[in-house]
């Protein structure tokens, strides 16, 4: 009875060891901030942005300096002319650094909206590649690895596969 219970012990703890290795997952890791930044569409993407930011920079220090230079304009004037003129002077300047101000929002709006309109297909195109090569390779789970934590030290790393899919 006692070698039976011994017996029986050791076969449920084999099935449940068994069972167990059996249910592993397979994971990977990749950094994805890499795979991104080696992609060429990202290298169009950047350009692209780079252009649209120094337009906008250059729009507003054109405005900057013409609103400078009319400050200066009236207030070296401001003692030759009417408290009536010098209020409204007063009141055009600051309609004026108003409208900067709200040029200066929308062009931060627009930079933001295009990064995201330009790094939506590049960060779509990268899960696809990865999703591919990870069911491709068998792995149950990607694990994102480029917040700089290292995630684990022996799991595949599925950067070089990525690329190579990509052609990159």
């Amino acid at each position: 009875m006692k070698h039976l219970k011994t017996i029986l012990l050791a076969t449920a703890l084999s099935i449940g060891t068994i069972s167990f290795s059996g249910a592993q997952s397979k994971i990977a890791h990749i950094n994805t901030q890499e795979l991104i930044q080696a992609m060429p569409a990202m290298e169009q993407a950047k350009a692209q942005l780079e252009t649209l930011s120094k337009t906008y920079q250059t729009e507003l220090q054109a405005l900057g300096a013409e609103f400078q230079k009319k400050v200066q304009l009236y207030d070296s004037e401001a003692a030759t002319k009417t408290k009536e003129e010098n209020t409204n002077r007063a009141k055009e300047v600051q309609t004026m650094e108003q409208s900067i101000r709200e040029y200066q929002q929308k062009a931060q709006q627009d930079l933001q909206k295009k990064e995201f309109d330009l790094l939506k297909p590049i960060t779509d195109d990268a899960k696809a590649a990865i999703l591919k090569v990870a069911r491709a390779q068998g792995f149950d789970y990607v694990l994102d690895s480029s917040q700089g934590v290292t995630i684990m030290a022996d799991g595949k790393n599925l950067l070089d596969d990525v690329k190579k899919s990509l052609g990159i």
